[in-house]
């Protein structure tokens, strides 16, 4: 069910899709390293386009044909939630650079 529209081959531009919008983040944590350099937060704003980028997904296009009224709620928190993950992610970036 995670099959991507227009298969495999569209796997990286799928990921920076991913990325891009918000869906997911990239970061990395170092512990060891200096104070004010363990928390990198390597992703951008995201640039909006999520809810498209979900579409692109058949387990989540599926859900839009079975229930589409569920699907649009769920589809708006999903989104609350990963702006969300971004703005918590700014805060940690906010400390560990203090640090």
């Amino acid at each position: 069910m995670h099959s991507i529209k227009g298969g495999m081959k569209n796997c990286q531009a799928e990921m920076k899709k991913a990325v891009d919008c918000g869906y997911w983040n990239c970061f990395r944590f170092d512990p060891t390293a200096d104070d004010g350099k363990k928390f990198s937060l390597d992703s951008k704003e995201p640039a909006g386009g999520y809810q498209e980028f979900l579409m692109n997904e058949a387990r989540y296009s599926s859900l839009t044909r079975s229930f589409p009224e569920r699907a649009t709620e769920l589809f708006a928190k999903n989104e609350a939630s990963a702006m969300a993950r971004y703005q918590h992610l700014l805060k940690l970036k906010q400390m560990y650079s203090e640090a």
